[in-house]
């Protein structure tokens, strides 16, 4: 069974970027789907990008409010998967999670449903204001 855990989280102002970064114990996570959600007070949960491992290794689905300022990576070797966030807005305000989605290699179809994903860190606060 696999376990993550997100850091990398803080207070950054609007314009700046930071990188996430999940990290995966108990087992390796380059064969499974990666989602990054996030969750802001008061409003759902809600896909940021989703990265495949498998056949599809790397292949990124990602969401419309983040498109062209996020990019997720992998590097395997430290069992990470990383969310790196440029140009950050107040509306990026929020908590980040990681989620393993353990039955699948390449991101599903339904990969933008939290209940795609059985295992989630704990979250990492991402406050931008200025």
């Amino acid at each position: 069974q696999v376990q993550v855990v997100e850091s990398g989280g803080g207070l950054v102002q609007p314009g700046d970027s930071a990188r996430l970064s999940c990290v995966g114990s108990g087992s390796s996570l380059k064969g499974y789907a990666i989602g990054w959600f996030r969750q802001a007070p008061g409003k759902e949960r809600e896909v940021v990008v989703c990265i495949s491992g498998g056949s599809g290794y790397g292949k990124t689905y990602y969401a419309d409010a983040v498109k062209g300022r996020f990019t997720a990576s992998r590097d395997n070797d430290k069992n990470t998967v990383y969310l790196q966030m440029n140009i950050l807005k107040p509306e990026d305000t929020a908590i980040y999670y990681c989620a393993v989605d353990s039955l699948s290699v390449d991101c599903a179809d339904t990969y933008y449903n939290t209940w795609q994903y059985d295992s989630w860190g704990q979250g990492t606060q991402v406050t931008v204001s200025s």
